[in-house]
């Protein structure tokens, strides 16, 4: 910058404003930086300027270890940080320890940038952080985003996946499919109004049930044990994520039901463990690695030049059929 500002007999206080695209030069004086910063092939030196700002080249990244999606972000987050030459620092979201204290961890230790993994505080938290450091939230919708803030997410398509899983399960011939929600864990809402929509869709609204659950193992134990109590059960079963439907899947196997003789069951995620012979569970397909890629790469792109380049990235599903799902009898 200051090659440029010599030969164009200019400060070099001047030339950053040109080259920032912030007003106080004439035009002419503008094209002649410009040219000269062209002729000489002067490039912004990103690193400098998070220096100047106060700001490090560590990525701060919030997950819940519990969560085995979260895992396979965490594993493809690195290398993409990696590659574009950053850091990650990892604080865990537990439950004795809230979503503020994990992020004013992250903080403390100088991260120059946010990644919240499937996090659950209301939208105005994230909009007060972002006047912090640039924050990108993975694998839940926010509304209202500013695409002058440096706030963005990055997230499946979750309603247009419910939809897919419940076109599938029609087409094979079920009606009776009852949903267990993630309640309000990320995600849920969007997939419940998506799963009782793609039910009217077929003339099913009589057979709408939605039964409160969680993203966990325990959630849908205690869903499947509900089914189980009632007269009959459904044909089949929609859980809200893999762990809620792995749990769903061993109580209903203890109790000798079989899956998908009796009910067929798919879950939401495809996470590793999904395809596990031994499970074999049908599934939404969400892309790990490019959700990690497109996170990494937003909060790269807010912490050099501020607001990003899209506020909302919204990858697609992709429904994977494996064991866990049939015809139903008769």
């Amino acid at each position: 910058m200051a090659d440029v500002a010599e030969r164009a007999g200019v400060s070099r206080t001047l030339v950053s404003f040109i080259l920032d695209g912030k007003p106080g030069a004439s035009e002419e004086t503008r094209q002649r930086v410009l040219a000269i910063a062209r002729e000489i092939g002067y490039r912004p030196d990103s690193a400098a300027r998070l220096l100047a700002q106060g700001r490090s080249r560590t990525l701060g990244v919030m997950t819940d270890v519990r969560q085995l999606f979260q895992a396979e972000l965490v594993t493809e987050i690195y290398p993409a940080a990696e590659h574009l030459g950053y850091e990650v620092l990892l604080s865990a979201n537990l439950p004795d320890r809230t979503e503020g204290a994990v992020v004013d961890s992250l903080l403390s230790h100088r991260c120059g940038a946010l990644i919240l993994l499937g996090p659950n505080e209301e939208p105005a938290f994230f909009r007060e952080l972002a006047t912090r450091a640039p924050v990108v939230v993975a694998c839940r919708r926010l509304p209202g985003l500013d695409a002058d803030t440096p706030l963005a997410t990055v997230r499946t398509n979750d309603a247009k996946g419910i939809r897919q899983a419940v076109d599938y399960l029609v087409g094979l011939g079920h009606r009776r499919i009852h949903h267990v929600d993630g309640g309000t864990d990320p995600g849920s809402a969007d997939r419940s109004r998506a799963y009782k929509s793609a039910m009217r869709a077929h003339g099913l609204a009589d057979e709408i049930t939605v039964i409160p659950g969680a993203h966990n193992e325990e959630a849908g134990a205690a869903a499947a044990r509900a089914m189980l109590a009632e007269p009959s059960l459904p044909t089949a079963v929609l859980a809200g994520n893999d762990r809620c439907a792995l749990g769903i899947l061993d109580v209903f196997t203890r109790a000798g039901i079989a899956v998908p003789e009796q009910v067929s069951l798919v879950g939401y995620d495809d996470s590793r463990l999904s395809e596990n012979p031994r499970i074999d569970l049908t599934t939404i397909h969400q892309d790990a690695p490019q959700i990690a890629r497109n996170t990494v790469e937003l909060a790269v792109q807010m912490l050099v030049d501020g607001a990003p380049r899209t506020s909302d990235v919204v990858l697609e599903p992709t429904l994977i059929v494996r064991g866990t799902t049939a015809a139903p009898r008769g």
